[in-house]
């Protein structure tokens, strides 16, 4: 069976970030943290008895903004946690964190309750960028995050940071990363600011940098990340030696994971048959706390056309090469003919390079993956 993860989804924040796509809810009351707390046990104890006693080896509590909620909550969480799955002994726990809404003892706290890595959520250190991200924090806050993160005594800590921001120039980008890299995370995800559908950027667009910009971010960039000591391991994330992410590594390594929570989703591939099920829960917290025990929202088996897409769409994000053997050991089905030409096209294109035990993705092949994954469709 592949390894195992789960996903906990918590959907509140202070405010909605223009650009977010997230299932995530602007703070107007009270958090109901000890309901929406039993609510994500109970979801998970339905949840257990489709994989028995299968080892979690990876928790992540993502939002949202995870970090509202009190120590003593997520400690009650991961207690619970604990009690209605087998979860491994050395498990990577990560929680999301907000450099607006946490202090030392906070992280502090969260540690004792069973948190060992933290992600936050820094988006940018210059002023002008994060009021125009609809950030709470300033520069000096994220500062101060990463420095309490340091004193926590954690096994890791990640600092999310944008690029391609309204405007930016590369100058200002390359400004942030250094001060990223200044406040030495282990761990650093550096990714692309998209316009997604149905958020207010989308319906008032900012003016973002052109194609050339961008491609001078990202190659400068990853020029002072891999100076700096960083390790580029999957288009977006770069790490310190041993600090790879373990639970997006399951993800893109197409892994399973439980997903409970509001809007959670989840990938279980079936014990008996190696059929693969993907499950999304109910949206809205009022539903999803409203509604009783029926969680669920959404539960589909993934069709052997739709496998190719799903399984390349993951795997081709690492940088790492991916041994042949792994489509039909975690599809459960051989490789189609027709994935065999594409692959085959993909070489000819230089996206991919092949032998007859790995498949590579090149360089051409990250900077173009849409272009790539167009393939598997």
């Amino acid at each position: 069976m592949p390894p195992l993860s789960l996903y906990v989804h918590i959907p509140w924040c202070v405010q909605k970030c223009p650009y977010c796509d997230f299932n995530s809810h602007g703070l107007k009351q009270r958090l109901p943290e000890q309901e929406y707390v039993a609510h994500l046990l109970d979801d998970l104890a339905i949840d257990a008895s489709r994989v028995n006693d299968r080892e979690v080896s990876t928790i992540f509590i993502g939002g949202g903004t995870p970090s509202l909620f009190s120590a003593d909550a997520i400690a009650s969480l991961l207690s619970g946690i604990r009690s209605r799955v087998n979860l491994a002994n050395d498990a990577e726990i990560t929680l999301e964190a907000n450099p607006g809404t946490v202090e030392t003892e906070r992280f502090n706290a969260f540690q004792q309750a069973g948190v060992n890595r933290i992600s936050i959520g820094v988006q940018s250190f210059q002023s002008a960028q994060l009021q125009a991200l609809g950030r709470i924090h300033d520069g000096q806050q994220a500062k101060r995050a990463a420095g309490y993160a340091h004193q926590a005594r954690l096994r890791s800590f990640n600092v999310d940071l944008m690029h391609g921001l309204p405007q930016q120039n590369v100058e200002s980008a390359l400004q942030d990363l250094s001060t990223a890299i200044e406040q030495l995370p282990p761990h650093l995800s550096w990714y692309q600011l998209t316009i997604e559908p149905n958020t207010q950027f989308a319906s008032r667009p900012p003016v973002l940098p052109d194609d050339d910009i961008l491609w001078d971010i990202q190659s400068q960039g990853h020029t002072l990340l891999t100076e700096a000591g960083y390790t580029q391991y999957e288009i977006s994330a770069y790490s310190l030696p041993g600090h790879q992410c373990q639970h997006n590594l399951n993800y893109w390594r197409f892994g399973d994971y439980l997903g409970i929570g509001c809007g959670a989703h989840g990938k279980i591939t079936d014990q008996h048959n190696g059929s693969i099920t993907r499950t999304v829960k109910v949206k809205h917290p009022r539903g999803y706390m409203d509604i009783g025990k029926a969680y669920l929202s959404d539960c589909t088996t993934v069709s052997e056309q739709d496998l190719p897409f799903e399984f390349f769409m993951n795997r081709f994000r690492l940088l790492e090469p991916c041994p042949v053997d792994d489509y039909e050991r975690l599809t459960g089905s051989p490789l189609p003919s027709e994935v065999k030409v594409s692959l085959g096209k993909a070489q000819q294109q230089g996206l991919i390079s092949c032998s007859t035990t790995h498949w590579q993705v090149t360089q051409t092949g990250h900077r173009y993956l849409n272009n790539l994954l167009g393939l598997f469709v």
